[in-house]
């Protein structure tokens, strides 16, 4: 009996192991297939998009003043004398192979261009987030905390004048005050000109590299040209992040387990941080992470002030240039952002709350 016993349970295991895993291969199976229709879906929009625009890319290419000849020619090999079905064919097929073409306004490879500009606002986009979740969110919680109080009307405030105040005029302001006035700051771009020698790019994160040459000196140059324009987006991202943080507390803050938690004696602060600031910590990831990919792919206007050389910027002079292989690549490069920080998400509320593993 014993050894039967033994044996069946052990049988038992398995099947529960084998069921988990035949689950998991579902689960991912899932996830690839509605990855693979959302990237489609983005590569299908952004192709037909692109021949609904008046624009011409023949003209483009060979500008206005090009031949009859010299017109017909291009337009046969750009494939442009094919049917639209098999146009869009060869477009996936130069997709899957990371092949955007060449950008018009650079003549260089999209991709290229793309390796070439995105570090730049991958660094400030993180240091933009760092301080939004850095101040925002204690900011959401102790406004919840003191709800009504001197410091919840503040913390309101201040999300309101940064929905409505010009993120653009915040920049020029933040020049003209910081840079031009008091000149406690480095001006528009990444680095001084005196400096760019000394630069070794290892990472394309200048704070990284300049702090891995060691150099005191150009390591706060490119800190001061960086904090300014970080500080306008983290307040952006500070506002938003403040704001659902204040809500989510608040709806927290009036369930049971709180009354339950300061009637057995716990402190204010340890019932907010510990057991109701843990029930948020899954919308509160959910809402950093889409922060972070807004300003990934939202810094337009605030690079285009401090003459920031990233993705942003890119996209903006493709776009003014009517460049649809460069809009192409950074559009999918936007999707591909936005699921991954979406399937980082998941995977984060697995770690947080251990309800959804």
């Amino acid at each position: 009996m014993t050894d039967a016993a033994s044996i069946a349970s052990r049988q038992s295991r398995t099947s529960d192991r084998q069921r988990k895993l035949a689950a998991l291969a579902r689960s991912f199976g899932n996830r690839a297939v509605s990855v693979a229709a959302t990237l489609l879906g983005l590569a299908a929009l952004t192709f037909f998009i692109g021949h609904l625009l008046p624009l011409d890319p023949v003209i483009a290419v060979l500008g206005p003043n090009a031949t009859h000849d010299a017109y017909v020619a291009m337009h046969k090999q750009l494939g442009l004398d094919q049917p639209l079905w098999k146009q869009f064919t060869v477009y996936l097929g130069h997709i899957l192979q990371f092949d955007f073409g060449n950008a018009l306004t650079t003549g260089r490879p999209v991709v290229t261009d793309i390796v070439r500009v995105f570090p730049a606002t991958l660094e400030l986009a993180s240091v933009a987030i760092v301080i939004g979740t850095g101040i925002g969110i204690p900011a959401g919680v102790l406004s919840a905390m003191y709800r009504g109080s001197p410091l919840d009307h503040i913390v309101r405030f201040v999300g309101l004048l940064g929905y409505s105040t010009p993120h653009f005029w915040l920049g020029l302001m933040g020049l003209s005050l910081f840079y031009a006035t008091l000149g406690w700051i480095g001006g528009p771009g990444r680095i001084d000109t005196m400096y760019e020698l000394d630069l070794e790019p290892r990472t394309g994160f200048y704070l990284i590299d300049a702090a891995l040459t060691g150099d005191w000196a150009l390591f706060k140059d490119v800190f001061g040209h960086i904090v300014l324009p970080a500080s306008i987006l983290g307040f952006t991202a500070l506002t938003y992040i403040s704001r659902m943080t204040r809500s989510f507390m608040i709806e927290q803050l009036g369930q049971e387990y709180v009354v339950t938690a300061r009637v057995k004696g716990l402190s204010w602060a340890r019932t907010v941080w510990v057991h109701a600031f843990r029930n948020v910590a899954v919308q509160v990831v959910t809402v950093v992470a889409l922060s972070y990919a807004f300003l990934l792919e939202g810094a337009v206007l605030t690079e285009t002030v401090f003459a920031w050389p990233g993705f942003g910027r890119y996209l903006t002079n493709a776009l003014l240039a009517g460049d649809m292989n460069a809009v192409v690549g950074c559009t999918i490069l936007i999707g591909v952002i936005f699921i991954g920080i979406n399937i980082v998400c998941d995977l984060l509320y697995r770690v947080f709350d251990p309800r959804t593993r």
